[in-house]
């Protein structure tokens, strides 16, 4: 198959599952378990994107500035920071890394 079918019956099958959420009952949806446990997911899987993002390079691990850049910002955010300033200090805290010489 070509690699234009694959994409084409990946998105019918995102599209598919989007809709079949469509029919869920609502009063399964109000439950406060199914509240916990997507809330829970949502945290787990944006911490392993982070993660994977922060470290990975090709089928490896790398600790270079990316990783000073992270701990920068998760520090701004314990402090209460506003977003857009841990985005400024972790982009900031690459940079001065990057210029001392890290990779």
């Amino acid at each position: 198959m070509s690699l234009w079918v694959w994409i084409l019956l990946g998105a019918a099958a995102a599209y598919g599952l989007k809709i079949l959420g469509y029919l869920v009952p609502a009063s399964w949806l109000k439950h406060p378990l199914v509240g916990r446990i997507s809330g829970l997911l949502t945290i787990g899987l944006l911490a392993s994107l982070v993660m994977l993002n922060t470290v990975s390079v090709d089928q490896g691990i790398a600790l270079d500035a990316r990783v000073g850049a992270l701990v920068a910002a998760a520090v701004a955010l314990l402090l209460r920071a506003p977003f857009l300033l841990v985005v400024i200090i972790g982009a900031a805290a690459a940079a001065g890394l990057r210029l001392l010489g890290f990779p």
